[in-house]
């Protein structure tokens, strides 16, 4: 049975350091700049980029998509998103 959304966001999560969330909440700032320093993608620290602007990095990062374009990133993770970024995780450790 393959993982839900939640199950992999806290995967996600823990991947990088972060909190394990009871309930089901989409990645804060400092979550998906955590995703971004773990998949190499430069941001600034001391001025977080939007989280389109993040997620599209993370998504860039790991292949999924062929640029960093925040338009294209959307509001959220998709599941399929999410096992790619999880999996790429995974091969980091």
């Amino acid at each position: 049975m393959s993982p839900t959304v939640d199950e992999l966001r806290n995967e996600i999560r823990e991947s990088v350091g972060r909190y394990e969330r009871v309930e089901s909440t989409a990645f804060t700032k400092e979550a998906l700049a955590a995703i971004c320093d773990a998949v190499d993608y430069d941001i600034d620290a001391n001025r977080l980029p939007s989280k389109s602007r993040m997620r599209a990095g993370i998504l860039w990062k790991i292949g999924v998509a062929e640029e960093d374009d925040p338009e294209s990133a959307g509001s959220a993770f998709r599941k399929a998103e999410l096992e790619a970024v999880a999996a790429a995780l995974r091969d980091d450790e």
